[in-house]
């Protein structure tokens, strides 16, 4: 698993192993970067289905209490077919101008 910080958030890349594995070593170091918008890099997954990006609804439902960010970036699955609780972009600078967008409602309580 590979960390790269930008700002105040925490793009997260994944190595060569099955998304399950790679959840579990997230979970793992979730710790490390609880206080970090979470940006989850899923482009180096040949398929993932909308099932594979619910993997993620627990992780992002407790990110997202703790009033932080948590997007996930792939274009293998639309966001149209996600649940709301789930951020899903296509891109990395979409996740960043999304995580901004987020802040600013943060920050006006919306």
């Amino acid at each position: 698993m590979i960390f790269e910080k930008e700002g105040n958030s925490t793009i997260v890349y994944q190595e060569n192993i099955s998304l399950l594995k790679f959840l579990e070593n997230l979970n793992s170091a979730y710790e490390k970067i609880r206080n970090d918008h979470i940006i989850v890099n899923l482009f180096s997954f040949s398929r993932l289905s909308t099932d594979d990006v619910l993997e993620f609804l627990q992780l992002s439902n407790t990110h997202r209490k703790a009033k932080k960010s948590f997007v996930l970036v792939t274009d293998k699955v639309s966001y149209e077919e996600v649940p709301d609780e789930i951020s899903l972009v296509p891109t990395i600078q979409e996740a960043l101008d999304l995580i901004e967008m987020e802040d600013i409602e943060r920050d006006l309580e919306i």
